[in-house]
């Protein structure tokens, strides 16, 4: 959109905080070489198209704003002359290079003072070299300091899942340990007793039925239900008294075992009418060696099975074997996240998961929204102190994929929820929080995914909302660089905003 020219007064530039310490000869060659213009209420420039300008408000009402989704999202909003925006980093790049990632619109009737992006760079180059090298240093180290920093943050979180992990897996794994080395005794035992039937008065035709309800009998194994604890004991009582009159001696130790494997008396009525008295016990003991073998081979398969399903958990979470961009699921996501984090949400906390799964794949870093999901879940944890409910629900919202973490917390209170998402700003302990969590997962989801993240919270219900768009946009291979402002003046510019726009991005 272009607006109505108008003539450049050298006086009113030098009232501007960013020119005042020009000579007269800088501020006539800005004015010889940039312009003023008057725009009407609408768009300046949209988000996306090429940053070729320099704008510094004169007089009016400017409004930045991000896309999220289908819908522009208010990032700041001010009248203060002087405040600027466009390509004010154009000396880091050639103008044909940059994009406006924001967009800039006046309210009403607007002056703005424009200089094209190319003369913005030369003059500051010939001006202030000093300065543009100063300016290039801290641009690129604050770069590396925001990535060095979210690696860290990573390490740290990565850490205390991989000591969860360590814990999580070594029980399953003890388990399976403990089932091998029992199971060894019982097939032994079993080998042991098969001779002594071989050997017994068993005819043909009563070892053949034998044989038949010991396949019978591990097929009921995999099939048992659970009892209450007062079913399985009454149960354990009755074939106790079962053995007792079949002069089965230590029945009561038999008993709990085939309780377990959903064994009855009529089954053993079944196996007193296959073979003789004088060989009846030997016929339940080589039986019970079968269903004990069965029910330790169960317990090996539950064991290494957690053991496997806890591994592709943390495959799924570290996105290790998998391109950094691809189209995911983000209930697979949310699932590996919940399983990663399980021991170190503790047995106090209920989890329920209000999903809706008709939600479509989208293009996204699973690996980054993941760090977002242990962020979030990691704060609703330690705010709940170990008793509480969680609920995660995904929804389609304003078209747009939404994940909700809420909580029943005591709350975020009003006057510091401006500032949670400001980095190194925590509540916790000195020691337990780094205060860069939420200002990474706002980094993600806004400047990564395009998304947007916001809370709700009240005594009891806090609600943190992520809303990521369906579509895919160009990936960004690093987050934007900061955005530089004159006082009071958070500007959306080539770059992305930086966390401290956070808290009227989050409001």
């Amino acid at each position: 959109m272009s607006g109505r020219p108008m003539p450049c007064d050298i006086k009113e530039l030098s009232t501007l905080f960013l020119f005042e310490k020009l000579d007269a000869e800088q501020l006539g060659r800005l004015c010889a070489e940039g312009r003023v213009e008057l725009f009407e209420p609408g768009y300046v420039y949209e988000e996306g198209e090429p940053a070729t300008c320099f704008f510094v408000l004169l007089e009016g009402t400017l409004v930045m704003s991000r896309r999220v989704g289908g819908d522009d999202v208010e990032i700041n909003r001010t009248s203060q002359r002087g405040v600027y925006a466009g390509a004010m980093q154009a000396y880091l790049a050639a103008p044909d290079e940059a994009r406006y990632k924001g967009s800039l619109r006046v309210t009403e009737p607007s002056r703005f003072f424009i200089l094209p992006a190319e003369t913005f760079s030369a003059v500051l180059r010939e001006w202030f070299p000093m300065a543009v090298h100063l300016l290039e240093g801290l641009f690129f180290g604050s770069q590396n300091t925001q990535r060095t920093i979210g690696q860290r943050e990573r390490l740290l979180a990565l850490g205390s899942l991989s000591a969860g992990l360590t814990h999580e897996l070594n029980n399953p794994a003890a388990a399976a340990v403990r089932a091998t080395s029992a199971l060894r005794g019982r097939v032994a035992g079993m080998r042991h007793k098969l001779g002594m039937i071989a050997a017994g008065p068993y005819a043909r035709d009563a070892l053949e039925t034998l044989v038949e309800i010991q396949e019978r009998t591990a097929e009921q194994v995999a099939k048992a239900t659970p009892l209450s604890p007062l079913e399985a004991s009454d149960r354990e009582d009755a074939l106790g008294d079962w053995f007792d009159d079949h002069g089965i001696a230590g029945g009561w130790e038999l008993a709990p075992t085939f309780v377990q494997a959903g064994l009855d008396i009529d089954w053993l009525d079944q196996v007193a009418a296959t073979v003789d008295d004088g060989t009846l016990e030997g016929a339940i003991r080589w039986l019970n060696y079968t269903v004990e073998t069965e029910l330790l081979m169960n317990e090996i398969e539950d064991s290494t099975t957690r053991v496997s399903n806890l591994v592709n958990a943390a495959k799924q979470y570290s996105q290790l074997d998998r391109a950094p961009y691809q189209v995911a699921d983000v209930h697979e996501l949310l699932d590996s996240t919940l399983m990663m984090l399980a021991g170190k949400i503790g047995p106090g906390v209920r989890i329920v998961k209000d999903y809706d799964r008709s939600l479509p794949r989208i293009p996204a870093y699973p690996g980054e929204l993941n760090q977002v999901w242990t962020n979030l879940i990691d704060n609703a944890a330690s705010a709940m102190g170990g008793e509480g409910t969680l609920t995660v629900r995904t929804a389609l919202e304003r078209e747009q994929l939404l994940v909700e973490f809420r909580d029943t917390g005591p709350g975020v209170p009003e006057e510091i929820r401006g500032r949670i998402f400001d980095p190194f700003f925590t509540t916790k302990p000195v020691g337990e929080g780094t205060g860069l969590g939420l200002d990474i997962s706002w980094r993600i989801v806004v400047n990564k995914h395009h998304g947007h993240l916001q809370v709700h919270s009240e005594p009891g219900d806090t609600r943190f909302q992520v809303f990521l768009p369906l579509t895919a946009e160009e990936p960004d291979s690093e987050p934007g660089p900061e955005p530089g402002a004159g006082p009071a003046a958070a500007s959306v510019t080539e770059s992305t905003p930086t966390g401290s726009d956070t808290p009227q991005e989050a409001s």
